[in-house]
């Protein structure tokens, strides 16, 4: 008989597995690691986005041509230069970054800082040749590029011919890679009326018409022609036509202004005249208002409303418009040189001085104030730095050597051996050209021939009733 073993109702309880359990403890202590360091961002989480997504080229060239259709040149460059970083090897963006920087010289008003905003696009040029030797466009900048650097109050008359040169082989050869090339047709009609050759420059620009009327450089281009042949109600229409394809280019707008100046200047027909300095002040003025939508603090307009003013005989309006200007830019010689020369117009000499002083030989913060006729509520005192004798600049300088020579009065005030100086400064430099200039500083010398060498210094002229003006206004005429 076979008896078999009594199987328990339930099946017996393992003993407990120490490995098992340490895989779980650890898995577990390793779950609240976790969490704590997302919680506290030592870990990302997966497929977050990056905080700073990386942008194509072609992303920034687009807002870069958004940027420069706003007229916030500035900010194109910026975006040019971003799209350049990213794609280093391309020249076509070079290339539109030179164009940029050309063009936002012209909003620019010291030398010194044109000439170096000129070479930056210089250099972005010869980049993009160097990339594409064989592209049409590339060769087409640089010729603009070259040509806006040969400009002769910023180099010398040997170098500007050199980079004239320079410029027009580099245009030659964009139309010899491609004939139909727009751009550069009309640039080498640029460089053509630089070189003082209208008859060619007519026939390019021409031609440059002809091929594509819908750019802003083609129409700015025969505007600058027709101003070379002293067609200005021409030119104006060709800046009225750049600045409907380019409503928010302020040079475009300070340039026709300054064309209805001329033409006012012209007319012997007093109430022509009053019309046309009125519509130049308009196109100043409309400039003015761009660059204060956009947030751009530009002295340009303002003193293009100062000239306009100076032109009508106005000269108070005009001195605060230049006033205006240097809440802008306080430590600008440049602004104080033209509020210095409206004070002479103004026959106001004492303050004249000081403003000119200030251009001429620099000053301290506490200078610049009484030299731009007293600080007003929004001015800023800043140290001035003189301005070199040029050929932009020497006009400062007669003017200040002939209030000098003027309003000495031996032996109190003698401002003659510094009068003196300057005229030799002027005698000694290249860019004494002007007969008017020369006529004078011989009566600088006339003046100053016996007068004691006792300097005084400049600033004493303050004490004898220096002028103070009202808070500065708007620039709307």
């Amino acid at each position: 008989m076979n008896i078999y073993q009594k199987r328990g109702l339930f099946r017996r309880r393992t003993d407990p597995n120490l490995y098992r359990m340490f895989f779980w403890i650890t898995l577990i202590l390793g779950g609240i690691w976790l969490i704590r360091s997302v919680n506290s961002g030592d870990i990302k989480p997966l497929f977050e986005p990056t905080p700073t997504p990386t942008r194509f080229a072609v992303s920034y060239a687009l807002e870069g041509d958004a940027q420069f259709t706003a007229g916030k040149l500035e900010d194109a460059i910026t975006a040019y230069r971003e799209a350049s970083k990213v794609d280093p090897t391309n020249a076509q963006l070079l290339a539109q970054l030179a164009r940029i920087q050309i063009y936002s010289s012209a909003m620019l008003v010291k030398d010194e800082t044109i000439k170096a905003r000129l070479a930056e696009a210089l250099d972005s040029a010869k980049q993009a040749v160097d990339l594409a030797p064989d592209d049409s466009f590339t060769h087409s900048i640089y010729a603009f590029a070259l040509d806006w650097n040969a400009n002769p109050t910023l180099v010398d008359a040997r170098e500007a011919q050199k980079f004239l040169t320079k410029a027009e082989q580099e245009a030659v050869r964009a139309l010899q890679l491609d004939n139909t090339n727009t751009l550069a047709l009309a640039f080498y009609a640029e460089i053509l009326v630089d070189q003082q050759k209208w008859t060619q420059a007519e026939q390019y620009i021409q031609q440059a018409l002809d091929r594509d009327s819908s750019l802003m450089d083609v129409h700015r281009v025969h505007a600058y022609v027709l101003e070379s042949l002293g067609e200005y109600a021409l030119a104006i229409e060709a800046y009225d036509r750049a600045i409907i394809i380019s409503p928010n280019l302020t040079f475009l707008y300070l340039r026709a202004g300054a064309n209805y100046r001329r033409l006012a200047f012209d007319s012997p027909n007093e109430i022509v005249q009053t019309e046309l300095y009125e519509k130049s002040l308009e196109y100043f003025a409309q400039t003015a208002r761009i660059n204060d939508q956009l947030k751009i603090y530009d002295p340009v307009p303002y003193i293009s409303i100062a000239k306009t003013y100076s032109q009508m005989g106005q000269f108070f309006i005009a001195i605060r418009n230049v006033q205006k200007t240097i809440e802008f830019q306080p430590e600008n010689p440049v602004l104080y040189g033209e509020l210095g020369i409206l004070y002479h117009k103004n026959r106001n000499y004492e303050t004249g001085i000081l403003a000119l002083g200030c251009a001429v030989r620099g000053c301290t913060a506490e200078e610049s104030c009484p030299a731009r006729g007293d600080c007003g509520v929004n001015d800023v005192p800043a140290e001035v730095k003189g301005l070199p004798l040029s050929a932009s600049t020497i006009y400062y300088y007669d003017i200040y050597a002939s209030e000098l020579a003027a309003l000495s009065k031996p032996p109190k005030i003698n401002y003659c051996p510094e009068a003196l100086k300057i005229a030799s400064e002027i005698e000694a430099s290249e860019f004494d050209n002007d007969p008017n200039i020369a006529a004078d500083i011989v009566v600088v010398r006339n003046i100053c021939t016996f007068a004691p060498a006792t300097p005084t210094a400049i600033q004493e002229s303050a004490a004898t009733e220096p002028a103070v003006l009202e808070s500065t206004p708007t620039a709307t005429p």
